[in-house]
């Protein structure tokens, strides 16, 4: 079994879920990661590490190949360098809204540098990004607030 945490819009009901993911999820759950959110000027969100709540799903695959299929949606290739990478797939702990470990699972991450580059903006209070305008909470651009 294939575990990926999702953030944005590969999140069940966000505009790539469908897409990438519908067909081959074996199970879904609410979850969330330790992180920082950010909201893109583009339209799509970025996490880094961090010690803020960053909530999406988890959600679990019976195929690793999808990772080939995500890879290139994120613009990720390992055998780049990080800094030439859009996204980087890491692995980090995941939690249920219980606070019960659910494991490690895959998680795509961008650089702080990126996200300063791309203008992206601190998503703070809830730690949820939506794609349908329900964002809240987003503070002044930059990473370092």
């Amino acid at each position: 079994m294939l575990k990926v945490f999702v953030y944005g819009t590969l999140k069940p009901g966000e505009a790539n879920y469908q897409r990438y993911c519908a067909l081959q999820v074996v199970d879904a759950k609410k979850a969330y990661a330790f992180g920082k959110l950010f909201a893109l000027p583009m339209g799509y969100p970025a996490m880094t590490l961090g010690d803020s709540l960053v909530y999406g799903y988890l959600l679990t695959f019976v195929d690793a190949k999808v990772l080939n299929n995500l890879d290139i949606l994120e613009d990720y290739q390992p055998s780049r360098q990080t800094t030439e990478n859009l996204y980087n797939r890491q692995e980090v702990e995941i939690y249920d809204l219980q606070e019960r470990s659910l494991g490690i699972a895959w998680v795509y991450l961008m650089t702080p540098q990126q996200i300063c580059q791309l203008k992206g903006s601190l998503v703070q209070h809830d730690g949820w990004w939506s794609g349908c305008g329900l964002t809240v909470g987003i503070i002044k651009s930059g990473i370092n607030n």
